[in-house]
Protein backbone atom coordinates (compact mmCIF):
# COMPACT_ATOMS: atom_id res chain seq x y z
CA UNK A 1 0.00 0.00 0.00
CA UNK A 2 2.18 2.50 -0.85
CA UNK A 3 -0.17 4.57 -3.14
CA UNK A 4 -2.49 7.62 -1.37
CA UNK A 5 -5.31 8.80 -3.03
CA UNK A 6 -7.57 11.86 -2.37
CA UNK A 7 -10.13 13.84 -4.37
CA UNK A 8 -9.66 17.80 -4.50
CA UNK A 9 -12.44 19.20 -1.85
CA UNK A 10 -13.92 22.33 -2.75
CA UNK A 11 -11.78 24.27 -0.33
CA UNK A 12 -8.23 23.18 -1.90
CA UNK A 13 -9.93 24.46 -5.74
CA UNK A 14 -7.36 26.18 -6.78
CA UNK A 15 -4.57 25.23 -4.73
CA UNK A 16 -0.71 24.38 -6.02
CA UNK A 17 -0.84 20.43 -6.90
CA UNK A 18 2.38 20.62 -4.71
CA UNK A 19 0.92 22.57 -1.88
CA UNK A 20 -2.02 19.90 -1.77
CA UNK A 21 0.32 16.95 -1.75
CA UNK A 22 2.46 18.12 0.51
CA UNK A 23 -1.03 18.66 2.76
CA UNK A 24 -2.38 14.74 1.94
CA UNK A 25 0.69 13.43 2.76
CA UNK A 26 2.62 15.52 5.47
CA UNK A 27 5.42 15.15 3.34
CA UNK A 28 7.77 18.96 2.87
CA UNK A 29 7.01 20.67 -0.10
CA UNK A 30 10.66 19.79 -1.26
CA UNK A 31 10.55 16.16 -1.16
CA UNK A 32 6.91 16.65 -2.88
CA UNK A 33 8.81 18.18 -5.75
CA UNK A 34 11.06 15.35 -6.06
CA UNK A 35 8.18 12.58 -6.36
CA UNK A 36 6.63 14.88 -8.62
CA UNK A 37 9.87 14.86 -10.87
CA UNK A 38 10.05 11.14 -10.25
CA UNK A 39 6.68 10.64 -11.97
CA UNK A 40 5.44 9.79 -8.57
CA UNK A 41 2.10 12.48 -8.47
CA UNK A 42 -1.06 11.64 -10.97
CA UNK A 43 -4.30 13.83 -11.32
CA UNK A 44 -7.24 11.89 -13.28
CA UNK A 45 -4.80 9.50 -14.58
CA UNK A 46 -2.19 12.17 -15.57
CA UNK A 47 1.49 12.24 -14.80
CA UNK A 48 2.18 15.40 -13.43
CA UNK A 49 5.43 17.16 -14.45
CA UNK A 50 5.36 20.33 -12.23
CA UNK A 51 3.87 21.13 -8.93
CA UNK A 52 2.76 24.61 -9.76
CA UNK A 53 -0.03 23.23 -11.69
CA UNK A 54 -3.73 24.90 -10.10
CA UNK A 55 -5.98 22.07 -9.04
CA UNK A 56 -9.88 21.75 -9.59
CA UNK A 57 -12.26 20.74 -7.23
CA UNK A 58 -13.29 17.01 -8.01
CA UNK A 59 -10.17 15.86 -9.77
CA UNK A 60 -8.43 13.11 -8.15
CA UNK A 61 -4.86 13.08 -6.95
CA UNK A 62 -2.93 10.01 -6.59
CA UNK A 63 0.28 9.43 -4.93
CA UNK A 64 2.98 6.74 -5.47
CA UNK A 65 4.74 7.30 -1.93
CA UNK A 66 7.67 4.41 -3.21
CA UNK A 67 9.03 7.40 -4.95
CA UNK A 68 10.05 9.54 -1.89
CA UNK A 69 13.85 10.06 -2.06
CA UNK A 70 15.63 8.19 1.04
CA UNK A 71 16.65 10.70 2.43
CA UNK A 72 12.91 11.97 3.10
CA UNK A 73 12.62 8.93 4.90
CA UNK A 74 12.41 8.14 8.50
CA UNK A 75 15.57 7.01 10.09
CA UNK A 76 16.20 5.28 13.47
CA UNK A 77 16.71 7.74 16.72
CA UNK A 78 17.66 5.37 19.58
CA UNK A 79 16.44 8.53 21.70
CA UNK A 80 13.21 8.66 21.33
CA UNK A 81 11.78 6.50 24.39
CA UNK A 82 8.68 4.50 23.48
CA UNK A 83 6.62 2.77 26.18
CA UNK A 84 5.65 -0.48 24.97
CA UNK A 85 2.61 -2.17 26.07
CA UNK A 86 2.79 -5.25 24.21
CA UNK A 87 4.95 -6.88 21.92
CA UNK A 88 4.61 -10.49 19.83
CA UNK A 89 5.87 -11.80 16.36
CA UNK A 90 2.83 -9.58 14.37
CA UNK A 91 2.01 -6.56 16.61
CA UNK A 92 3.46 -3.73 18.82
CA UNK A 93 1.40 -1.57 21.27
CA UNK A 94 2.71 0.97 22.46
CA UNK A 95 1.36 4.13 25.01
CA UNK A 96 2.31 7.37 23.02
CA UNK A 97 3.47 10.18 24.98
CA UNK A 98 1.90 13.67 24.70
CA UNK A 99 3.75 16.13 22.31
CA UNK A 100 5.56 13.14 20.38
CA UNK A 101 4.58 13.33 16.80
CA UNK A 102 3.64 9.95 15.45
CA UNK A 103 5.60 9.85 11.76
CA UNK A 104 7.60 12.31 10.14
CA UNK A 105 6.16 14.84 7.79
CA UNK A 106 5.86 18.98 7.37
CA UNK A 107 7.56 21.13 10.21
CA UNK A 108 8.03 17.51 11.61
CA UNK A 109 11.39 15.73 10.07
CA UNK A 110 12.87 13.66 12.74
CA UNK A 111 12.26 12.50 16.57
CA UNK A 112 9.28 11.18 15.47
CA UNK A 113 7.56 8.25 17.31
CA UNK A 114 8.08 6.16 14.35
CA UNK A 115 11.91 7.00 14.30
CA UNK A 116 11.97 5.28 17.77
CA UNK A 117 10.14 2.25 16.18
CA UNK A 118 12.14 1.87 13.29
CA UNK A 119 15.34 1.60 15.98
CA UNK A 120 13.25 -0.44 18.45
CA UNK A 121 12.60 -2.98 15.56
CA UNK A 122 13.81 -2.20 12.60
CA UNK A 123 11.94 -4.98 10.33
CA UNK A 124 9.27 -2.42 10.21
CA UNK A 125 11.04 -0.52 7.85
CA UNK A 126 9.39 -2.27 4.80
CA UNK A 127 5.60 -2.45 6.19
CA UNK A 128 2.99 -0.35 5.11
CA UNK A 129 3.86 2.87 3.77
CA UNK A 130 7.72 4.44 3.37
CA UNK A 131 7.38 7.24 5.20
CA UNK A 132 5.22 5.91 8.08
CA UNK A 133 6.24 2.39 8.34
CA UNK A 134 3.87 -0.13 10.53
CA UNK A 135 1.35 2.74 11.09
CA UNK A 136 -1.91 2.00 10.44
CA UNK A 137 -4.16 4.62 12.69
CA UNK A 138 -2.42 7.91 14.47
CA UNK A 139 -2.90 9.92 17.61
CA UNK A 140 -2.51 13.63 17.24
CA UNK A 141 0.77 14.37 18.61
CA UNK A 142 -1.02 16.66 21.97
CA UNK A 143 -2.70 13.48 22.45
CA UNK A 144 -1.32 10.15 24.40
CA UNK A 145 -2.19 6.79 24.83
CA UNK A 146 -2.58 3.61 22.83
CA UNK A 147 -1.62 2.98 19.15
CA UNK A 148 -1.15 -0.29 17.68
CA UNK A 149 1.85 -0.52 15.20
CA UNK A 150 2.16 -3.78 12.58
CA UNK A 151 5.20 -5.62 12.62
CA UNK A 152 4.41 -7.58 9.78
CA UNK A 153 3.26 -6.82 5.96
CA UNK A 154 0.20 -9.59 6.48
CA UNK A 155 -0.42 -7.96 10.36
CA UNK A 156 -0.56 -4.68 8.49
CA UNK A 157 -3.24 -5.43 5.76
CA UNK A 158 -5.44 -7.12 8.56
CA UNK A 159 -5.18 -4.07 10.85
CA UNK A 160 -5.90 -1.54 7.86
CA UNK A 161 -8.77 -3.67 7.13
CA UNK A 162 -9.83 -3.50 10.85
CA UNK A 163 -9.72 0.53 10.79
CA UNK A 164 -11.32 0.91 7.68
CA UNK A 165 -14.31 -0.95 8.20
CA UNK A 166 -14.64 0.48 11.87
CA UNK A 167 -14.50 -3.11 13.58
CA UNK A 168 -11.55 -1.80 15.95
CA UNK A 169 -12.69 -0.51 19.06
CA UNK A 170 -11.03 2.80 20.37
CA UNK A 171 -12.05 4.39 23.43
CA UNK A 172 -10.41 7.97 25.09
CA UNK A 173 -11.15 10.13 27.97
CA UNK A 174 -11.04 13.78 27.51
CA UNK A 175 -12.18 17.19 29.56
CA UNK A 176 -14.47 19.72 28.47
CA UNK A 177 -16.14 22.55 28.50
CA UNK A 178 -19.29 22.68 29.87
CA UNK A 179 -21.79 19.79 29.73
CA UNK A 180 -23.60 17.95 26.97
CA UNK A 181 -27.17 18.32 27.69
CA UNK A 182 -27.83 14.82 26.67
CA UNK A 183 -25.82 12.37 28.98
CA UNK A 184 -24.55 9.98 26.12
CA UNK A 185 -25.24 10.17 22.85
CA UNK A 186 -23.77 10.52 19.04
CA UNK A 187 -22.13 13.46 17.11
CA UNK A 188 -22.83 12.45 13.28
CA UNK A 189 -21.48 15.16 11.61
CA UNK A 190 -18.90 15.16 8.28
CA UNK A 191 -15.56 16.47 8.43
CA UNK A 192 -13.46 18.08 5.87
CA UNK A 193 -11.15 20.61 5.45
CA UNK A 194 -11.80 24.20 6.66
CA UNK A 195 -12.57 26.40 4.28
CA UNK A 196 -10.74 29.25 5.93
CA UNK A 197 -7.98 27.48 6.84
CA UNK A 198 -6.91 24.44 5.06
CA UNK A 199 -4.38 22.98 7.31
CA UNK A 200 -7.24 22.45 9.85
CA UNK A 201 -10.60 20.05 10.38
CA UNK A 202 -13.91 21.44 10.27
CA UNK A 203 -17.36 19.97 10.25
CA UNK A 204 -18.44 20.72 6.65
CA UNK A 205 -21.42 19.56 4.43
CA UNK A 206 -18.73 17.75 1.60
CA UNK A 207 -17.07 16.54 4.50
CA UNK A 208 -16.39 12.55 5.02
CA UNK A 209 -18.72 10.74 7.24
CA UNK A 210 -17.76 10.95 10.37
CA UNK A 211 -19.47 9.52 13.61
CA UNK A 212 -18.32 10.25 17.68
CA UNK A 213 -20.04 8.46 20.56
CA UNK A 214 -19.69 10.25 24.09
CA UNK A 215 -21.00 9.33 27.69
CA UNK A 216 -20.81 11.58 30.16
CA UNK A 217 -18.83 10.44 33.24
CA UNK A 218 -17.89 13.30 35.90
CA UNK A 219 -19.01 17.16 35.77
CA UNK A 220 -16.82 19.42 37.74
CA UNK A 221 -17.87 23.00 39.25
CA UNK A 222 -13.99 24.38 40.00
CA UNK A 223 -12.28 25.90 38.50
CA UNK A 224 -14.56 26.31 35.63
CA UNK A 225 -17.97 24.55 35.03
CA UNK A 226 -15.97 21.13 33.14
CA UNK A 227 -16.84 17.35 32.46
CA UNK A 228 -15.46 14.49 31.65
CA UNK A 229 -16.34 12.19 28.76
CA UNK A 230 -15.74 9.10 27.34
CA UNK A 231 -15.37 9.18 24.00
CA UNK A 232 -15.46 6.40 21.28
CA UNK A 233 -14.80 6.28 17.81
CA UNK A 234 -17.31 4.96 14.76
CA UNK A 235 -14.99 6.35 12.10
CA UNK A 236 -11.53 7.81 11.89
CA UNK A 237 -11.02 11.07 10.38
CA UNK A 238 -8.21 14.00 11.43
CA UNK A 239 -9.39 15.63 14.73
CA UNK A 240 -12.36 13.95 14.90
CA UNK A 241 -12.99 14.46 18.64
CA UNK A 242 -11.51 17.52 18.65
CA UNK A 243 -13.24 19.12 15.57
CA UNK A 244 -17.08 17.08 17.22
CA UNK A 245 -16.96 17.92 20.47
CA UNK A 246 -16.12 21.62 19.66
CA UNK A 247 -18.53 21.51 16.91
CA UNK A 248 -20.75 21.00 19.49
CA UNK A 249 -20.26 23.46 21.77
CA UNK A 250 -17.88 21.47 24.62
CA UNK A 251 -14.27 22.11 23.35
CA UNK A 252 -11.57 20.07 24.71
CA UNK A 253 -9.99 21.71 27.63
CA UNK A 254 -6.22 23.02 26.76
CA UNK A 255 -6.71 22.72 23.08
CA UNK A 256 -5.22 25.76 21.45
CA UNK A 257 -6.77 24.92 17.95
CA UNK A 258 -10.74 23.62 18.42
CA UNK A 259 -10.77 25.25 21.72
CA UNK A 260 -12.79 28.39 21.07
CA UNK A 261 -10.49 30.43 22.58
CA UNK A 262 -11.25 29.15 25.76
CA UNK A 263 -8.27 29.42 28.84
CA UNK A 264 -6.06 26.41 28.71
CA UNK A 265 -6.27 26.01 32.41
CA UNK A 266 -2.74 25.49 32.93
CA UNK A 267 -2.97 22.64 30.52
CA UNK A 268 -0.21 22.64 28.11
CA UNK A 269 -2.07 20.06 25.31
CA UNK A 270 -5.79 19.20 24.68
CA UNK A 271 -7.06 16.81 27.51
CA UNK A 272 -7.44 14.06 25.76
CA UNK A 273 -6.33 10.02 26.39
CA UNK A 274 -6.25 6.89 24.34
CA UNK A 275 -7.43 4.98 27.07
CA UNK A 276 -8.64 1.66 25.34
CA UNK A 277 -7.77 -0.09 21.95
CA UNK A 278 -9.58 -3.72 21.05
CA UNK A 279 -8.91 -4.96 18.04
CA UNK A 280 -8.61 -8.81 16.54
CA UNK A 281 -5.17 -10.07 16.57
CA UNK A 282 -4.00 -10.24 12.61
CA UNK A 283 -2.49 -14.07 13.19
CA UNK A 284 -4.76 -15.74 15.90
CA UNK A 285 -8.51 -13.53 15.13
CA UNK A 286 -8.64 -13.71 18.99
CA UNK A 287 -10.23 -10.68 20.11
CA UNK A 288 -7.70 -8.65 22.40
CA UNK A 289 -7.92 -5.73 24.63
CA UNK A 290 -5.31 -2.96 26.09
CA UNK A 291 -5.70 -0.12 28.91
CA UNK A 292 -4.00 2.58 29.42
CA UNK A 293 -4.52 4.89 32.87
CA UNK A 294 -4.84 8.71 32.36
CA UNK A 295 -0.69 10.27 32.56
CA UNK A 296 0.52 12.29 35.14
CA UNK A 297 -0.80 15.83 33.83
CA UNK A 298 -4.35 14.46 33.14
CA UNK A 299 -4.49 12.92 36.35
CA UNK A 300 -3.58 16.63 38.57
CA UNK A 301 -5.43 18.51 36.28
CA UNK A 302 -8.51 16.08 37.50
CA UNK A 303 -7.21 16.68 41.13
CA UNK A 304 -7.81 20.47 40.89
CA UNK A 305 -11.22 19.87 39.92
CA UNK A 306 -14.13 20.26 41.94
CA UNK A 307 -17.22 17.56 41.52
CA UNK A 308 -20.48 19.39 41.80
CA UNK A 309 -22.86 18.85 44.45
CA UNK A 310 -25.70 18.19 42.37
CA UNK A 311 -24.36 16.06 40.19
CA UNK A 312 -26.47 14.14 37.99
CA UNK A 313 -24.55 11.15 37.50
CA UNK A 314 -24.75 10.63 41.46
CA UNK A 315 -28.37 9.45 40.62
CA UNK A 316 -28.54 5.75 38.57
CA UNK A 317 -31.73 6.45 37.02
CA UNK A 318 -30.14 9.79 35.35
CA UNK A 319 -26.69 7.92 35.09
CA UNK A 320 -27.98 4.69 32.61
CA UNK A 321 -26.18 4.77 29.69
CA UNK A 322 -26.38 2.81 26.64
CA UNK A 323 -23.57 0.50 26.38
CA UNK A 324 -20.81 1.20 23.57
Amino acid sequence: MSEVVEVVPAVMDGERLDRFVALMTGLSRSVVSEMIAAGGVCCDGETMAVGRVRLVEGQTVAVDLATAPVAGLPQPDPNITIDVVHVDDHIIVVDKAPGVVVHPGAGHPDATLVNGLIHAFPEIVDVGQAERPGIVHRLDAGSSGLLVVARTAEAYEVLIEQFADHSAGRRYRALVWGTPTAPHGVIDAPIGRSRRDPTRMAVAADGRPSRTRYRVVEHFDEPAQLAVLECSLETGRTHQIRVHLSSIGHPLVGDPVYGQRRPVLTMTRPFLHAEHLELRHPATGEVVEFHSPLPTDLREMLARCARRRDDPLDDPAQGMTEGH
